[in-house]
């Protein structure tokens, strides 16, 4: 009886061995079979059909469907967009320093800001300035799509650093334009990762850091021991609208606070070199000075690594609005014919054990498209100090603030250019300005941006219109339209469109956004940041919340359950 209980077992095992061999097996078979079919396939259709096919489209179409399937993390580069991958992770590229966009007015490629000190500004070409040529080469889009044309005009910006060329450019003037030329010789170009930094109230520093770049921790390190310098006592950390980069760099940044030695990210993927763990290696700057950090929609990747760790250590309060939640990490493989691959290798976990993805992007439609995990789905975790936490959906703030939503109108105005040409309209009339401290746009300002905006015809979609005809529609299908046809038509003409008044109503965040883009004509991405400060809700709760110690600790610490009586 031992003996066949044992067989038994051995057969039980052998059997379960089996199975797995023969679903690794099939699934061997399924893909070479597809991948047999796929190559007929195209081979068919390059022989028989009837117009000329284009090879390289064709198949790299397909392979972007395929990568579809998967997360929009994981994407291919080919050959020709290998700058785009060393940008992406180093934040360097040879070219002049210029943002660039389409500019639909003049069917053209405008600068949009050229970055302080870099070729562009340094030669004297300025925001507003259309291109015409490139090295002698005409820059006209002909039937390129905007997008293509902007990415034409761009790789024609930037080549090797050292080699020269002349930039035609036409610049609009108050009345008139007139046609310029300039020589610049392209540089090794890097974007500042930290844009602004400084003292902005008592002993408080601020320091804003837009991207997680190679080498970006020692900018950051720079920036912090001269604030220290400086003064402050504490430091609000803006990581608001930063999507995120290396994660090494994310560790080093939260070291600055953490001891040495302590864990920061665990990576599980389905291979083994896709698993890790990551450490802090170095002695902190500070471990006791106050902290908050400043968190959006927009912080994502490493953004969330940094807030989500000091977060889950109590080292910071978090305030803003809720997080992208990635959580996802993408790892760099090469390809056949210098092509690349970025594929996502695994998913991190931070000090609570817990991974911020909000999207699980297995579980797709059957339309294929995914959503947000709800929070009910959600799992609790604990911070250090056994404070509640929760994966999945980003990094919820200690402290939310609920930011003013953009009208309607606001982006209206920003897509048709019309912000951008009175910005370019208010340099003519003011050659410099003393600082961004002094900047106030004036009612007379505001007065003759009004006068441009009604000079276009500008109309624009209102929600409220589009709302009230469905709902008309419905009341018509269902047929309670005879007996509210009055009540329509009165609602009607309160919602009759009136763009004096809603120039009015939205003055204060137009003017917000006019301001901004006034100052980054002076003072570049620094100035930009700068103005954004002057009005906002985020940092003055952070301000408040440094300032007021034992709030900042009630944060930071359990709140005790009254006992009992």
């Amino acid at each position: 009886m031992y003996m066949k209980k044992i067989l038994a077992g051995a057969l039980i095992v052998l059997v379960g061995i089996g199975v797995i061999s023969f679903k690794e097996d099939d699934r061997n078979f399924q893909i070479a079979k597809n991948l047999d079919l796929f190559n007929s396939i195209f081979k068919e259709l390059d022989m028989f059909y009837v117009d000329t096919i284009d090879a390289e489209k064709m198949i790299q179409n397909g392979v972007r469907g395929m990568l579809a399937l998967t997360d929009p993390y994981t994407e291919y580069y080919p050959e020709e967009e290998m700058s785009s991958v060393k940008e992406l992770t180093t934040g360097k590229y040879g070219g002049i320093g210029a943002a660039i966009r389409y500019y639909e007015a003049k069917d053209r490629i405008a600068v949009i800001e050229p970055t302080e000190g870099m070729p562009a500004a340094e030669a004297g070409v300025k925001a507003g300035d259309i291109i015409l040529a490139v090295g002698g080469k005409e820059m006209v889009r002909g039937d390129m799509k905007p997008q293509d044309f902007s990415e034409k005009v761009s790789q024609a910006l930037r080549g090797e650093p050292g080699t020269s060329f002349i930039l035609k450019v036409m610049r609009p003037l108050k009345n008139d334009s007139t046609i310029l030329e300039f020589k610049i010789t392209r540089k090794s170009i890097r974007t500042n990762p930290v844009p602004y930094y400084g003292m902005v109230r008592d002993s408080i520093g601020y320091l804003a850091l837009s991207s997680f770049t190679e080498n970006c921790s020692k900018d950051f390190k720079k920036a912090f021991i001269e604030l220290k310098q400086k003064g402050a006592k504490a430091l609000i950390l803006d990581l608001r609208d930063n999507g995120g980069g290396s994660l090494s760099e994310a560790i080093d940044i939260v070291n600055f606070f953490v001891p040495k030695g302590q864990e920061i990210v665990v990576t599980k993927g389905k291979l083994k070199q896709a698993q890790g763990s990551y450490k802090t290696e170095n002695e902190p700057i500070d471990t006791k000075i106050p902290l908050a950090v400043l968190v959006n929609g927009g912080s994502a990747s490493a953004s969330e690594i940094v807030s989500g760790s000091l977060q889950d250590l109590d080292r910071a309060v978090i305030i803003g609005t809720r997080t992208y939640g990635k959580g996802l990490v993408q790892t760099i493989r090469p390809l056949p014919y210098n092509g690349t691959l970025k594929v996502t290798t695994s998913k991190y976990y931070i000090p609570s054990g817990r991974c911020i993805q909000a999207i699980d992007y297995a579980k797709k439609n059957a339309d294929g498209s995914v959503a947000r995990t709800p929070d009910s789905l959600t799992n609790v975790f604990h911070t250090a100090a056994g404070r509640e936490v929760r994966d999945g959906g980003g990094i919820r703030p200690d402290i939310e603030v609920k930011g003013d939503r953009i009208p309607n109108i606001v982006f209206y105005l920003m897509n048709e250019d019309i912000i951008f040409d009175y910005a370019t309209q208010y340099c003519w009339d003011h050659p410099t300005m003393e600082s961004v401290e002094s900047f106030k746009l004036t009612d007379e300002d505001y007065r003759t941006f009004k006068e441009l905006v009604k000079s276009r015809d500008f109309t624009y979609d209102r929600q409220s219109e589009k709302m009230l005809k469905s709902l008309k529609e419905v009341a018509e299908f269902e047929g309670y339209m005879e007996g509210a046809s009055e009540e329509f038509k009165a609602l009607e003409k309160k919602l009759n469109h009136n763009l004096d008044r809603d120039l009015d109503y939205f003055s204060k965040q137009i003017k917000t956004y006019i301001a901004q883009e006034i100052v980054t004509r002076y003072f570049y991405q620094r100035g930009a940041a700068m103005e954004r400060l002057k009005d906002d809700e985020d940092l003055e709760k952070a301000i408040s919340v440094l300032k007021d110690g034992k709030q900042y600790s009630e944060i930071l610490s359990v709140k005790k359950t009254p006992e009992a009586k």
